[in-house]
This record gives structure tokens, sequence and C-alpha cells, in this order.
């Protein structure tokens, strides 16, 4: 007999990591995870099964299928934005494919055992796109549907699996003459996310997290945008809260699919500020590389997240000060010893 389990996808990233703690402590029900590569031992110690595979394989997808019965999901798979401009394609094919992919295994799970399914997809403040660096310092934050012309692959790929994830909950085969199960698709579009506990993975926002990581360990950093650079971020821990406080609210409460959320919006220098603050010996200097820098100004320096906090209750525990001083600095410096 098949048992209810919660699934999560690209589990051994750095929001998979805090997903599996988050979980596992509550224990409400059993973890089943995804990824190319199997967890680290302390975190596969928290799950029922991992499965080591890719979300394009079909196979392995309907094995799961088979064996448990999914009713929540965290579709965090995907393949970054740095990266995502070497290889667009493969990009494309794991971040479109592999979402329409689960997308429909999803839709499978609500048709085979009849209750709602609800898919939890992280997006990314890489959705938009503003043309250019006066437009940007003009800007009140931005909402949800606006400027959303992303000009990385990553962006595009995000800002396409909104509408697909719009679709599966609201449109999916609006001709059949049978009613149609559909699928109940919340998305969090999120800021740079600064984690202590891993290591940054190659996403454009890391030159946070990388200054840091940098100073913490002695080594010199060169920061690969402008002094003045300014985009919003997240600590990893509100980030995590933020996907299961959406997951947790009665659907009825929530008058959109797609949530912006934020907490701190500082400039590079600010943060370079309250790295050398925590290690007065760190060397951090400046060199903007023109094509990072032109993706980074395409991004809004601060997101509107108004409606997160009117519809679920949004609301970040650590301030620009606080995730310095409370989280990151502490943990990142025991890490290195």
């Amino acid at each position: 007999m098949r048992r209810p389990v919660v699934l999560i996808t690209g589990a051994s990233g750095e929001i998979g990591h805090g997903l599996i703690t988050r979980l596992s402590e509550d224990g409400s029900r059993p973890i089943l995870t995804l990824d190319l590569k199997p967890l680290e031992p302390e975190q596969a110690r928290r799950v029922e099964r991992q499965y080591v595979g890719s979300i394009l394989d079909r196979n392995l997808l309907e094995r799961i299928l088979s064996e448990f019965e999914i009713d929540l999901i965290f579709h965090l798979a995907a393949l970054l934005s740095t990266r995502g401009e070497f290889t667009p394609v493969t990009a494309h094919q794991v971040n479109v494919e592999g979402t329409l992919a689960l997308l429909e295994f999803a839709t499978s799970e609500r048709q085979s055992h009849g209750r709602p399914v609800k898919f939890i997809y992280p997006s990314s403040i890489a959705a938009y796109g503003i043309p250019d660096l006066p437009t940007k310092v003009t800007l009140r934050p931005v909402k949800e549907d606006q400027f959303n012309l992303p000009t990385t692959m990553y962006g595009c790929n995000k800002l396409y699996c909104e509408h697909l994830g719009r679709y599966y909950s609201g449109h999916y085969k609006q001709l059949s003459a049978e009613p149609v199960p559909r699928l109940d698709f919340r998305c969090v579009r999120f800021p740079g996310l600064i984690s202590a506990v891993t290591v940054p993975s190659g996403g454009t926002s890391d030159y946070a997290p990388e200054m840091i990581h940098a100073a913490a360990k002695g080594e010199a950093y060169t920061c690969f945008v402008r002094p003045d650079t300014r985009i919003p971020f997240m600590a990893m821990p509100d980030g995590v809260e933020a996907l299961l406080t959406l997951a947790s609210a009665p659907a009825e409460t929530l008058r959109q699919r797609i949530y912006n959320v934020r907490a701190f919006s500082p400039s590079a220098e600010e943060i370079r500020d309250l790295v050398i603050g925590a290690f007065p010996s760190g060397r951090i200097t400046f060199e903007s590389d023109t094509k990072r820098q032109g993706i980074v100004d395409s991004w809004p320096a601060d997101a509107d997240d108004s409606a997160a906090r009117r519809d679920w209750g949004f609301s970040p525990k650590y301030g620009l000060a606080e995730a310095f001083s409370d989280y990151l600095i502490p943990t990142i410096r025991k890490r290195y010893r």
C-alpha cells in the first residue's frame, strides 16, 4: 500500500538542506528526496528514502509514483543562473522540461488518490528584466507582474515555469468534456539567498555569501559587481520558513500564485563593510565583471512583498544586522576554525 510522503527534488542543494532539517524535526510526514547526487550522511538519516537520479528520468518518476502517495512537492531541482549562461540548452532541459515532467507527475498523483497536491515552486528575482540602470535606480520596490522581461536563460526558465504552474492549477485541459483534477501550485519568487551552512553554488547573487566565506577562510576575494550594486537578499532560514509557511496556508487565503519575498536590500559595499567588521583581516576588493554586472543590474534593487505579508503572513526573522550578527558570522566562523 502506498504511503503519503513529501517529495523534495534537488534536495542536496542549499534550500533542500534546510527543508529536510525542518521537516524531519516536525515529523508530520516521511520525506522522500530526488537528486543527481546522494545526500550527506547527516541529511540522509533524516529521510525515508532518497532516489539518486535525474528529474528528466520518467521511468524513475513512475517508480516513485507506484510506491508512494505524494500530496506535497517542493521542486527545488534547477540549474542556476551563471552556469545556465554557459549551457542554455541544458538549463532549459533541467529547469523547464524537468518542471513540466514533475507537473505531469503531480497531476497523475492528484488523479490517482483524489486529493489536492500542493506543488511548491521556488522562483527567482532573475525572472525580472529591468531595461537599464537609470530605470532601476528610480524604481520603487517592484511588484510580481512588473518588468517580467528576463535577460538570462535561468530567468526565462523560471518565468515560464511560473506560467506553467498557473496553467496546471487553473486551466489544465480546459477543453475537456469531463472535469479535470488540477494542482495547487504555489510559488515563492526569491531574492538572493545567503546560507551559513552550505557553500555558495554558482548563483549570480552569490557575491554576498562568497565575501563572507572568503574572509572567514582568510582568503582574498574580488567581488565581481560594483560597490553600489543593490538587490534584495534573505537569510536562508527565512527562505525555508517562507516555503513552509506558504505550503501550510489555507488555499482560500491566497489571492495569487506567485509571491515576492525579501528581507533586506543592501549595496555590495554595505555587505563588504559588515564582513570586514566581523573579519578585520579580510581582503575584499571590487572589480566589476561587465557581463555579470549587466545581469545583476537587470534585477530590481528591491521587491514588493506586500502580497505575501497580506495573504499568508510572511514576516522574515532576520533583518540585515541580525542576519550577520546572529546567523551568518557565528556559523561561518565556526565552520572554518
